[in-house]
């Protein structure tokens, strides 16, 4: 890729003190740097066009009859033209204002600056609590393949009984299923094995090294922005632990509509069980102020709300979860499923991202192992060498287990050359709408138990929506101010001076729309999304529920979060009159825009990429997460399994971390069972 050029910066830097003031060139050189980390090429190319497009006199004329260049405008004028593109019909400008806007809002309030601390933090009164170390060291190490020998041209070699692709939910369970009934076996994470003495302590250093696409995931056109782990322990790493069951008329329903019969009763209630056991599975004991808005406003309503089951020991005072537990409190993968695989004789190789599967020759060759690309790193330090080369990898093993998660799975299948019709579509991200709901007192989302209480009321689905769980959000500066609406440059540091009242509500809903994912030519993961009707009215039936819980809870202002968004008591009231206008609010969520790039829609959940089921037309997996050949029957890749979330035959509704354990549990028995 071509360097960026003095006039893009430039106009890069302009953009940036349009949307925070202050540090402007730091955090155009910031965005630079990630954007050509972790976006496709085609996607900067596209970003640097817009750089150049709004410095032209000619274009400015055609959009906004005025001939003057971005950076020749006052600042009032420039934040007019961002609005103006921000809810412009033309998709593509919505799409470049929300991908400028989200990145450079992030690194104002994300960025530590070690050089000069970040005033901003303190200016909103952040003060992250300090974090004890564990006093036991992180259980696992790494194994580092043999780069010293060979050729470097040559691949490096490495042999299992099974190989184990991403060491998330599903990848940790197989993993310690296999290595515990005496198998050998091989994990290779892309991503880097991080000790719990070294997790990162801010937003950034955790996004950029624990998160992936460094933290800038989302759909294609921007339009909803993602989280998924890219470490050891992927997603069970920094995730916010809440621990939900699949809901029983979900496994009805795949049972009824998919074919699989063995998801009630007996065995699913024992893996359950040994699942939560295994991660130590119990009730928040610490419920911190944002929590409470869920507890306080659901018993007013007379609504379901209780404490959160969660996989932690002894925790809820730091908050700091989604950079990774330093204090070990977390039982992610690193602390149960891998840490048990690992005491078995697991081999655990970070840095090594598969590129394709290993297929024997013919039409019914099974799988007999992977290619990956490795980092080369230091022997002791285990970080990456020099100038980072990579070396290939391959292992040999009689089964391999795709456990990469529902992007990156179907990624690896599609470049291998299977090409089961239904790979990489039927993507589920259970959609999540914000309600922020600003308190007279302090909330603080960021202390605390990350996720402490959460309600039910509305999980199962009714007559006008599919069903949705309401939680709260404990998002860092960082990620307040992206998920936050912009209105301007004064009124987003308005609203996030603000930031320690703010008590965020989400929705984690129960899918309406599809999407698929596909390759792109540089060789990334494409995502595609969009909402159905049902899937809009669900959304627009949790903003109502939001807000109506946030209000009973105590707020004194509720702000549905979109471009634009829509607020209730913005101004005040005068005696009389807030009911009504809380009526007319109402009336407005119920009508909400959730047209790609105006509502604001997150998502920390993927997937049904490679799902299972009983016919073979729309299931590239059987029903035990073999992987089928082709569509026209029950054929599979000997040796080839998936256990991740690519298995969800739809969305869950709920967080779907323990469903994807007890998946993996019961692909582990198909695995021994057959190899």
């Amino acid at each position: 890729m071509r360097p960026w050029t003095e006039t893009e910066l430039a106009t890069l830097a302009e953009l940036a003190e349009t949307f925070v003031r202050g540090d402007a060139l730091r955090r155009s050189r910031l965005t630079t740097e990630a954007l050509e980390r972790a976006a496709d090429p085609s996607q900067v190319r596209q970003l640097r066009l817009v750089l150049r497009l709004i410095e032209s006199p000619l274009v400015n004329v055609l959009l906004t009859r005025s001939a003057r260049s971005f950076r020749t405008m006052s600042p009032a004028t420039r934040e007019r033209y961002l609005l103006s593109w921000a809810t412009s019909r033309i998709p593509l400008r919505r799409s470049a204002f929300q991908a400028f806007r989200k990145l450079l809002t992030f690194l104002a309030y994300a960025d530590p600056d070690v050089e000069r601390p970040n005033t901003r933090l303190a200016a909103i009164g952040y003060v992250q609590d300090a974090r004890p170390i564990a006093a036991e060291t992180t259980p696992i190490r790494a194994t580092r393949p043999p780069f010293e020998t060979g050729s470097p041209d040559q691949p490096m070699a490495m042999e299992a009984d099974a190989v184990v692709v991403g060491s998330g939910a599903g990848g940790g369970v197989v993993a310690a299923q296999l290595a515990r009934a005496g198998r050998s076996i091989v994990v290779l994470e892309a991503g880097p094995l991080v000790d719990e003495a070294s997790m990162p302590t801010d937003e950034l250093d955790a996004y950029d090294r624990l998160y992936l696409n460094h933290g800038l995931l989302s759909t294609w056109d921007g339009s909803v922005t993602m989280l998924a782990g890219a470490g050891v322990g992927g997603g069970t790493l920094i995730n916010w632990m809440t621990c939900l069951p699949a809901p029983t008329w979900v496994r009805e329903s795949w049972r009824r509509d998919h074919g699989i019969d063995d998801l009630e009763g007996g065995t699913w209630d024992a893996d359950l069980q040994a699942i939560e056991a295994e991660v130590g599975v119990s009730e928040a004991t610490v419920v911190p102020p944002k929590d409470e808005v869920i507890l306080r406003g659901a018993v007013a309503l007379g609504w379901d709300a209780a404490r959160t089951r969660r996989n932690a020991t002894n925790c809820g005072d730091c908050g700091s979860c989604p950079f990774g537990c330093r204090q070990g409190k977390k039982q992610s993968g690193i602390r149960a499923h891998l840490a048990s695989a690992y005491a078995a004789g697991a081999r655990i190789v970070p840095r090594a991202r598969v590129t394709r599967l290993l297929l024997e020759p013919g039409a019914d060759g099974g799988v007999v192992g992977v290619e990956a690309d490795a980092v080369w790193t230091d022997p002791t330090s285990g970080e990456p060498a020099g100038d980072a080369r990579t070396r290939r990898l391959t292992v040999r093993a009689r089964s391999v287990v795709l456990s990469a998660g529902a992007l990156r799975t179907p990624a690896i299948l599609q470049a291998s050359g299977l090409d089961h019709p239904a790979i990489g579509r039927h993507l589920r991200l259970h959609p999540v709408p914000v309600i922020a709901g600003l308190f007279p007192q302090p909330i603080d989302m960021w202390r605390g138990t990350m996720q402490a209480a959460r309600s039910l009321e509305f999980a199962e689905p009714s007559q006008g929506n599919n069903g949705y769980v309401i939680e709260s959000a404990p998002g860092h500066p960082g990620l307040l101010a992206l998920v936050l609406t912009w209105e301007g440059t004064d009124a987003h540091a308005d609203v996030m001076l603000r930031a320690r009242r703010i008590g965020p509500l989400v929705a984690v809903t129960r899918d309406g729309g599809t999407g698929r994912t596909t390759l792109t030519k540089a060789g990334n993961v494409r995502i595609d999304y969009r909402l159905d009707d049902g899937g809009v009215a669900t959304l627009r039936h949790a903003l109502v529920s939001m807000a109506r819980m946030a209000r009973a809870a105590g707020a004194s202002e509720i702000v549905a979060v979109g471009t634009p968004p829509v607020w209730h008591g913005r101004s005040g009231f005068l005696p009389g009159d807030e009911a009504p206008a809380f009526a007319r609010f109402e009336d407005a969520l119920a009508s909400f825009d959730f047209r790609p790039n105006r509502g604001t829609i997150a998502s920390a959940h993927q997937m049904g990429t490679v799902r299972m089921g009983a016919d073979p037309r729309g299931h590239p997996c059987d029903v035990l997460g073999r992987v089928r050949r082709d569509e026209r029957g029950d054929r599979v890749v000997r040796g080839l399994y998936v256990a991740d979330g690519s298995l969800f035959p739809t969305g869950l509704g709920v967080n779907p971390m323990i469903t994807i354990m007890v998946l993996a549990r019961r692909v582990s028995r198909t695995i021994l069972g057959e190899a």
